[in-house]
């Protein structure tokens, strides 16, 4: 940037002085000076106003040798700053699919406004990994200085969900600002993984029930949920508070985690009792969700752990990561 400022510097020096020098060697007008300023530069080879004097002449020399280094110098800076720029945009992108492309249990975030940013800062702070899509500018900008994966274009578009691992991904966030454009991606992204766990934004109930058919497997209207917080907040603000510190990503004293048994788990087929989980310091086991559905909130020390269970815990992180690791790889006691 700064040899392009030299450079603009230099051409905006030399036209001054050969508007000065054709003025006052040749008593041209400054109209006729500068005329003759950029028929010199430009060498296009046009007339001269009126015959030369032998300092014009000189002059004009001058001008032409100095001017067109100048020129030069100005259109080799200038295209150089176009060719690095384009280059540097197309090997960045190429790098940023080959990342992409080699995630696998991966998240996708279909629009990143206002919901799309809270997600995301949530993502990363989990940390697990994710991939933007985005096609405003303004938000593009946004994504590439909080450093996320980033994949320019149309969510609703099947090649682009193609490139963004959507076959390979774990799960998406649609959250784009137009609900048929979230049913449209949800549409496509059931039918391209049927696998992939789809978490939908609505603006409306009528958009959430066609979202839910789409195959949404969960469908959030962010107004409801804002009213119903809103509305808890003043009626139960201890229960909010425990809520909102157990869940926030912001919070180090308490966490509410979620944690799969993997296939393979030492703790398959053994109780809570004898996974010995529960004499896990400073964690709840708060609920089991079985792997068919169903919920058991405040489970004895009899329930047996079976695969694909979700065990809900509540507890400190450093904590909370202990209990994630036995689940998967401690014996059980």
């Amino acid at each position: 940037m700064a040899r392009l400022r030299i450079a603009a510097l230099f051409l905006v020096v030399v036209v001054i002085a050969g508007v000065l020098g054709y003025h006052f060697f040749e008593e041209y007008t400054w109209l006729e000076a500068l005329y003759m300023t950029v028929i010199t530069l430009s060498t296009v080879g046009f007339r001269e106003v009126r015959p030369l004097s032998s300092v014009g002449m000189i002059f004009t020399i001058g001008l032409l040798i100095g001017g067109l280094g100048v020129v030069f110098y100005t259109a080799v800076t200038i295209t150089a700053k176009v060719v690095e720029g384009e280059f540097q945009e197309f090997f960045g992108r190429k790098r940023m699919e080959k990342r992409i492309g080699a995630l696998t249990d991966h998240y996708l975030v279909c629009g990143c406004g206002r919901i799309g940013e809270v997600i995301c800062r949530e993502l990363a702070s989990k940390p697990v990994p994710f991939v933007v899509i985005e096609q405003d500018e303004e938000r593009i900008r946004k994504v590439e200085e909080a450093g996320y994966l980033l994949l320019r274009g149309d969510a609703t578009d099947e090649k682009v969900l193609l490139t963004a691992g959507a076959m390979q991904a774990k799960g998406l966030f649609a959250t784009l600002p137009v609900d048929a454009d979230n049913v449209f991606v949800t549409l496509t992204a059931k039918e391209l993984n049927p696998s992939i766990f789809v978490v939908a934004r609505a603006e409306t109930e009528r958009s959430e029930r066609t979202l839910a058919h789409a195959g949404a497997d969960k469908v959030i209207s962010p107004y409801a949920m804002g009213g119903h917080r809103m509305a808890q907040a003043a009626l139960r603000p201890a229960v909010v508070d425990i809520i909102e510190l157990a869940t926030h990503y912001h919070s180090l004293e308490l966490q509410l985690e979620e944690i799969v048994v993997p296939l393979g788990s030492p703790c398959e087929g053994v109780t809570l009792r004898d996974s010995g989980l529960c004499q896990e310091r400073g964690v709840i086991v708060v609920a089991i969700k079985r792997a068919s559905g169903g919920m058991i909130f405040d489970p004895s020390m009899d329930e047996k752990i079976a695969v694909g269970d979700h065990l809900v815990a509540l507890g400190e992180i450093a904590r909370l990561r202990g209990l994630e690791r036995r689940v998967e790889t401690s014996a059980p006691q």
